[in-house]
């Protein structure tokens, strides 16, 4: 079974850096650049909260 690993700033910001670097790729044009950095942002807001 798959170890679940929340989304972090950093992962989401590489994922964004390389939809950048290359818009044709599947993670550009499928938009996962965006909803990781929104699961980052959830994140972000759950730690804040502990």
């Amino acid at each position: 079974m798959a170890k679940e690993t929340p989304m972090d700033r950093e992962a989401a910001d590489r994922i964004s850096a390389a939809a950048d670097r290359n818009p044709a790729s599947p993670t550009a044009e499928s938009g996962f650049d965006d909803r990781a950095q929104a699961a980052a942002d959830r994140n972000d807001d759950y730690d804040e909260d502990d």
